[in-house]
């Protein structure tokens, strides 16, 4: 795939979170860009306002005609695309450049100084963290991130293209397409046996992605992972390791220890000690490029992070209303374990929406148990995205097996009646479907009734 020779590239799955990020990266560099998704939403929107167009109704006879010379377009896709779309059968039936997002991604970094953030959970934050301090330590930097940052309203920064910053997606195993010079592997939790049929799978895979740096490329593993690296990890012996934490208003002040020195006087906003395990690395990273220290402590302390990841929506001394993408069962601990260290004596009120329905079979009992830890649960039907139903694995199914008896299972025009007849004072909502389409409407609700 010769880029340069590209005039044109088509997104099949525009709206998607990694595939907008992508459009935006040619629109940047010149090229024609449009697309189709599903449905219409802030990011569709957003693309538009910068001259890409997109239609929602999956037929060739939408496709500007430009899009149909073979020699001079691009198609990419998402797997998350259906093996029976029409465009996307036309365009392979055609001898189209047909190219997956991963593989895209992986010719654009391949001739840059690549940073990739591999890992279960934590790489969407971890990668803003540090596309953001690369950034603000003017590096020369492009970075794909996952998520809209709260920084800069954008899942797309562009600073020059010496270096780059991706996601190493393991679904489908995305992430063997890259060659990056600088890795991380924040977890291995069991997820996607949809694609992967077991954990063990899913580990290998992982292995595999280890292998695939640069010569003398670093790659850093959380401690504890059976994978051999330079470690990070929170009040440990690890390489780089978080030291003298403290709590200031709502704010993580600590040091790092690397293996050379202590570096003092970091701060940083975010909650939970998963967050502080990815601002770690993010730091670990850019330290070993050879960023000063006094440089990522300023950036770091300005860092406020990526939508919908332990996002406030309101927060006064009565009322706390916090929104994440929280969608796996550890992921969830890790929000529960945020919200008690920063609410200790304050009633949680959880509203969840399972994400697909092969993840909710797989991890059932996990779920009830991680959700069985908050003080008041309300279920949302699952959220099937690419999947259609599975006998037997519904919400209902899942609510018989959580472990607490102030649960219940409600339809979402439901939602905001049974929030304002909770007497919780921390409201969350959780989940990758579209429950995060509801928030401003909870939000709106709720502070019609509180002083903000």
């Amino acid at each position: 795939m010769n880029l340069k020779s590209i005039h044109n590239v088509y997104f099949i799955g525009i709206g998607g979170i990694g595939m907008s990020a992508l459009a935006r990266y040619f629109v940047a560099n010149g090229k024609v860009v449009s697309g189709y998704d599903k449905t219409k939403t802030d990011i569709t929107e957003s693309l538009e306002v910068l001259g890409v167009k997109v239609h929602f109704e999956d037929s060739v006879a939408n496709i500007d005609e430009r899009f149909l010379e073979v020699d001079k377009t691009l198609i990419v896709y998402t797997p998350a695309i259906p093996k029976d779309h029409k465009e996307l059968n036309y365009f392979k039936s055609n001898d189209f450049e047909v190219l997956k997002r991963s593989t895209v991604l992986g010719e654009i970094t391949k001739n840059t100084f690549c940073f990739a953030v591999a890992g279960t959970h934590g790489k969407t934050t971890t990668t803003s963290i540090l596309g953001y301090l690369l950034n603000e330590s003017n590096v020369e930097v492009t970075a794909f991130l996952g998520g809209i940052s709260e920084n800069y309203n954008s899942n797309f920064i562009l600073n020059g293209t010496k270096v780059t910053v991706v996601e190493a997606d393991e679904f489908d195993r995305s992430f063997l397409t890259l060659s990056p010079d600088m890795a991380c592997i924040t977890s291995m939790d069991a997820d996607h046996l949809d694609i992967y049929g077991e954990a063990e799978e899913l580990k290998k895979s992982f292995v595999e992605f280890s292998k695939k740096l640069k010569p003398n490329g670093k790659l850093f593993v959380k401690n504890g992972l059976p994978i051999k690296g330079i470690t990070y990890g929170i009040e440990d012996d690890s390489d780089y390791s978080v030291q003298n934490i403290k709590i200031v208003n709502g704010s993580y002040e600590f040091d790092v220890k690397t293996p050379a020195q202590t570096l003092h006087n970091f701060k940083f906003n975010l909650p939970g000690r998963h967050n502080l395990s990815n601002a770690l690395i993010a730091l670990a990273m850019s330290v070993e490029y050879g960023i000063p220290h006094q440089q990522l402590a300023k950036a770091l302390a300005s860092y406020k992070g990526v939508k919908r990841r332990f996002t406030y929506q309101i927060r006064t001394n009565d009322l706390v209303f916090i929104d994440d993408y929280a969608h796996h069962p550890e992921e969830i601990n890790a929000v529960h374990q945020a919200v008690r260290e920063m609410y200790p004596n304050k009633k949680v009120l959880a509203i969840f929406q399972p994400h697909l329905f092969s993840r909710t079979r797989d991890f059932a009992d996990d779920f009830a148990k991680s959700l069985s830890q908050f003080d008041e649960i309300l279920l949302l039907d699952i959220y099937p995205a690419r999947e259609l139903p599975m006998e037997g694995i519904t919400s209902e199914w899942l609510l018989t097996k959580i472990n607490n008896p102030n649960k219940k299972l409600i339809a979402k025009k439901e939602l905001i009646t049974e929030i304002k007849s909770s007497k919780s004072q921390v409201i969350l909502t959780i989940g990758a479907g579209d429950i995060g389409e509801e928030v401003k409407h909870i939000k709106q609700a709720l502070s019609s009734e509180t002083i903000l």
